[in-house]
This record gives C-alpha cells, sequence and structure tokens, in this order.
C-alpha cells in the first residue's frame, strides 16, 4: 500500500552522509529540509548535491525546502555560556550588553525595547522561562523573573500574546534566498510573517533571485492566526509551526488552531506541513511514545498534507528509524481516514474547466473504486486540485517538468513521475501514461483506471478531457509493437 501522506526531514549532522541519506530515502523521506538557522551556504549546497544523488539512486524523487532564519528574537552570550535564573529575582536585558552574566545579558535584536513595556511577560527558551517586564529604561528592559531555570547562549524571546514588531525577512534571509537560488530548491518556508505582506516581499526577493519554488508560510505568530487568509492567498501553503505558536497563543489553543488551519488551507488549494516536536523522543529512544503516534496519525486525519520531522533527523541518534516509524503511523492512520466526497464536491462551486475535469476525475475514480488516476500534468495544478479531496486513490501525476515533479512531492495522495510528452498525439500519450503505470507496478491488466489530459498538448491549465479506461483493453494506437 502506497503512503499518501508526505514526510518532511530535516537535515543536519545526523543525517548529512550519503550512507544514511540513501537510507532514509528508502525509508520514505519525501521532502528534505534545510534550516538556514544553522550551518553555512556551503553545508547546504553540500547536502543538496548529496540528497539528490540518494534520490536518483533509489529511483524517486525528492524535494528540497530552505527554511528561511526569519527574525528569531535571542538573547546574547553569557561569559560562562549560560546562568541559572531564579524565581523573583530581577534581571534585565540589556541591548548594549556584549556578554551576559546573572544580571542581565544582551540582545540579537536591538530594538526589543521598544516593543515592550511594564506589565507585559516574555518568554525565553520555547516558554521554559519566564519574566515579567517591570519598566524600560532606553536600552535596558528590567524584569522579575516569574518561572526560573536555566537559560544558556543565543535561546529565543517571545512576548506573550505576540506583538513584536520585527520584520519577517532579514538582510540574512536576503543572502540565504540567493543561497536558495543556487540549490534549485523547490520550496522556500518564511519565518514569521504576520500579513500577506510579509509574503509578497518574499516571493519578489525570490523571483528577482531566480528562485522558481512554492512559497510556505510558517505560521508561529499571533499576528498570523488573525490574518490566516490573507496570508494563504499570498501562499502556496503553510506550515503549522507549533513550537513558537503555542508560546504565543498558549499551548492549549494548539490542537484546535492546527485542525482550522488545516481545513482553512485544503478549502483554498493551498498545501500544509504539520511541525515540530512529533517525534521529539527519538531523538535519543528508538521508539516513539503512544503520545507522539496520536499526535502524528491526528495530524493525518486532520488531512495535513506533510508531517515534519526536525531534531528528530538533524541531529538525534535514530534518523532512519524515526522515518521508518512516523512512515507506519501514517500508513495505519489513513486506513481509517474520512472519506466525505459527497459533501465536499457538493459545497464546492467551479469557474475553471480545469478544476471541474479534475473534481469529476476524482469523483469518479471513488464511486467506480478505480485502482489509480493518471493526470498528465504540466505544472501539477490538476494534481493539486484532486489532491485537496480525500479519495483514498492514488494519483499518479505525468509531467515532462522536472521541476513541477520535485514540488508535487509535497502533495497528499499524489505520486509524481517524469513522462516526455514529446508528441502531440492524445491517444497515444494516454496510451503510453498506462504503459508507465503498469511498468511502475501499480496497476495491472484489466484495472480500472481514470486519465486526464488537456489539448492543445503541453499547453498549461487546459485539462479538458476525462478518459476511464480498462488497462489492456486497447491496443497500441499506432499500430506499433509494444
Amino acid at each position: 500500500m502506497s503512503r499518501h501522506t508526505k514526510i518532511v526531514a530535516t537535515l543536519g549532522p545526523a543525517s548529512s552522509e550519503a550512507q544514511v541519506l540513501e537510507r532514509m530515502v528508502h525509508a520514505g523521506v519525501d521532502v528534505v529540509r534545510m534550516n538556514f538557522s544553522h550551518g553555512t551556504a556551503e553545508d547546504h549546497v553540500a547536502r543538496a548535491v548529496a540528497i539528490r544523488e540518494a534520490a536518483a539512486l533509489a529511483g524517486r524523487p525528492v524535494g528540497i525546502l530552505a527554511d528561511l532564519q526569519g527574525p528569531k528574537i535571542r538573547v546574547g552570550k553569557f561569559a560562562d555560556g549560560r546562568v541559572e535564573l531564579h524565581r523573583g529575582a530581577p534581571f534585565i536585558l540589556d541591548a548594549r550588553c556584549e556578554l551576559g552574566d546573572a544580571e542581565r545579558v544582551g540582545l540579537d535584536y536591538k530594538d526589543l525595547p521598544k516593543d515592550v513595556s511594564a506589565g507585559d511577560v516574555l518568554l525565553l527558551d520555547d516558554g521554559r522561562l519566564k519574566l515579567s517586564v517591570v519598566r524600560v529604561l532606553n536600552h535596558e528592559i528590567h524584569t522579575v523573573v516569574k518561572v526560573g531555570g536555566t537559560l544558556s547562549n543565543n535561546k529565543g524571546i517571545n512576548r506573550q500574546g505576540g506583538g513584536l514588531t520585527a520584520p519577517a525577512l532579514t538582510a540574512k534571509d536576503m543572502d540565504d534566498i540567493k543561497t536558495a537560488a543556487r540549490i534549485g530548491v523547490d520550496f522556500v518556508a518564511v519565518s514569521f510573517p504576520k500579513s500577506a505582506a510579509d509574503m509578497y516581499m518574499a516571493r519578489q526577493l525570490m523571483r528577482a533571485s531566480g528562485v522558481d519554488a512554492l512559497l510556505i508560510a510558517k505560521i508561529e505568530r499571533t499576528e498570523a492566526v488573525a490574518n490566516l487568509d490573507e496570508i494563504l492567498d499570498a501562499s502556496d501553503g503553510i506550515m503549522v509551526a507549533r513550537g513558537d505558536l503555542a508560546v504565543e497563543v498558549g499551548d492549549a489553543a494548539v490542537p484546535a488552531l492546527q485542525k482550522k488551519m488545516i481545513r482553512a488551507a485544503r478549502d483554498r488549494n493551498k498545501l500544509t506541513i504539520t511541525a515540530t516536536q512529533m517525534m521529539e523522543s527519538m531523538i535519543v529512544s528508538p521508539v516513539p511514545t503512544r503520545a507522539e503516534v496520536s499526535d502524528v496519525a491526528n495530524a493525518v486525519l486532520d488531512g495535513t498534507d506533510a508531517v515534519m520531522l526536525s531534531a528528530e533527523t538533524a541531529s538525534g541518534k535514530f534518523p532512519v528509524e524515526v522515518v521508518e516509524a512516523m512512515s507506519r503511523v501514517c500508513l495505519e492512520a489513513e486506513k481509517s481516514s474520512d472519506v466525505s466526497l459527497d459533501r465536499d464536491v457538493l459545497n464546492r462551486v467551479f469557474t475553471r474547466i480545469d478544476q471541474s475535469i479534475a473534481m469529476a476525475a476524482i469523483w469518479t475514480a471513488w464511486h467506480l473504486k478505480v485502482k489509480a488516476i493518471a493526470s498528465l500534468t504540466q505544472t501539477g495544478s490538476t494534481a493539486l486540485w484532486m489532491s485537496r479531496l480525500n479519495s483514498g486513490v492514488p494519483i499518479y501525476a505525468l509531467t515532462p517538468e522536472a521541476g513541477a515533479r520535485n514540488q508535487m512531492t509535497l502533495y497528499r495522495e499524489v505520486f509524481p513521475l517524469l513522462m516526455s510528452q514529446s508528441h502531440q498525439d492524445r491517444d497515444m500519450l494516454l496510451w503510453e501514461a498506462e504503459q508507465i503505470l503498469l511498468d511502475q507496478g501499480v496497476v495491472e491488466r484489466g484495472d480500472l483506471i481514470v486519465l486526464t489530459i488537456g489539448e492543445p498538448i503541453g499547453a498549461s491549465g487546459g485539462t479538458n478531457t476525462l478518459k476511464i479506461v480498462r488497462v489492456g483493453d486497447h491496443p497500441r494506437p499506432d499500430g506499433a509493437e509494444h
């Protein structure tokens, strides 16, 4: 059985060797994430070369996602690397401090004192420590420790309830977009966007650098939740980044927000990645906890396109085993996924011919219980629309464009394949598509399949034909021997 939910794995020191990458691809990785918060441009370029070689050896496409660092607001460094903060003790965040101690620490975001005022609560290290702001004096934020603990170098800062004004794209991000262009990434994720304007700016910078990638907005700010609809309209997809989001809105609010965001994205024909601590225990353990298994399964049942691994594959002890475990959980959860095509299709309005063909293909495939759908596509749009409705029928997207094939590695239920589509005869192309499915072993002679294609051949957005065939029931159209 083919897994419909895709797996995104973050690359790092634990997953940089060619042998490990090959094993991860065989275990089921569909997209690799390059975290631009760590490593040099040359590190990312070398990993991109390695993953492409591993994918070629495995004979299956693997997409590459560049995750921009964004304005991660952090404390500076301590003289001793860390300090212990005790409840009730005073502590100063000082924009001009060079090396911190038990009384104060520097800031990498020098404008933070302008963003906070007395009464605000600052959350450090993903909410593990809490500071209450007493007063702000020029470049100093004077606080009292509400929840203490160990604070080490470069830990992140959030304000409870959000509202920090740091721009979504930094000078470093702009340089990293140029690195993404060198690599030829398939997806770019923007960290901490607050509005559609942030996403429009990112897209302009990508175009100026020659990056032809899908744009993913990471939803991790309170403002982003409020502006979700406009951010979705300005993006190709979203990442439900549950770590920083939980710090700003409160951990109890995240599960319902996850469901809401996935549903909103699917309704707008956008992609979704569910991320953060999905199998956190497997950084050091060869098996996940039962809670983690339930978390991954629930994301699958919510309809997410992909589930993401972070430190589990970047720096964990079991990068291959965690991919295998996640794949098993996804497969099992998909067996009980809710199919509500009747309701979903009846509640949609179609204004385009190609979109109508996509919906008709899904409807027909589900009701006729066909083995597979084969969609001949240039950009992957038809396959994307089909994948927004959960039918349980695998969609094989056949495209002559390597870039489109790699981008479709993130689409739920879609399995992208290269097909030359070098001639103009429609019946011949459909017959060739049938042969590709036979060669791949996904259908057998006698199976019923649904095919979609557009005329004129090769025109983007021109899907206008749906055909239902029984595999092997008709000869090669040009009369030649197969």
